[in-house]
């Protein structure tokens, strides 16, 4: 079974993820982050949400078009986020300003059967330690992106100076 077939099967999800992904091709001006992008440059751990970075001037469009596709779209202040019936796959595009510069630095890279726009590594870095870093973050999310960070320093030792003390001190 391809790891595709793995994750539908799992997540009902269908073609969900193709979907939007093809959508986010269309517009050029994206690539996916977040734990499934960890998983593209590391052993793979499982995941039920796909984050994306996306060009703020195409939020409103991917809104319609997701809601077009059946999507359920919810605008929340820092993120827009889309589910689709009967599906457990959660689908989420940040609007943090400080993600605008990741799709132009993005890698073509291949996660569930698809060659898509991924953030490069560093700045996959970058944004997990800003997200352990947000003391509104619930612990949970923040001790996995703790862990994703720390797959990451194991597979890249060039990343541990990056990385905060706390972590640093525990992959010793």
């Amino acid at each position: 079974m391809t790891a595709s077939a793995a994750f539908e099967s799992i997540s009902g999800s269908g073609d969900d993820f193709q979907q939007v992904v093809a959508l986010c091709e269309s517009l050029h001006d994206y690539c996916l982050i977040g734990g499934l992008a960890i998983n593209c440059y590391v052993e793979p751990v499982y995941t039920m949400d796909a984050d994306f970075a996306l060009a703020a001037a195409h939020l409103t469009p991917v809104k319609q078009r997701l809601a077009a596709l059946g999507f359920k779209v919810e605008d929340h202040p820092h993120s827009l986020n889309a589910l689709r019936p009967g599906s457990q796959l959660s689908i989420q595009f940040t609007k943090d300003v400080r993600y605008e510069g990741f799709p132009a630095r993005s890698e073509i890279r291949e996660t569930l059967g698809l060659h898509l726009r991924v953030a490069s590594l560093p700045d996959l870095v970058q944004a997990k330690i800003w997200a352990w870093s947000d003391p509104q973050r619930r612990l949970s999310k923040r001790k996995k992106d703790e862990l994703d960070l720390i797959r990451v320093a194991e597979k890249y030792p060039q990343f541990i100076p990056q990385l905060p003390v706390v972590i640093r001190s525990q992959m010793s």
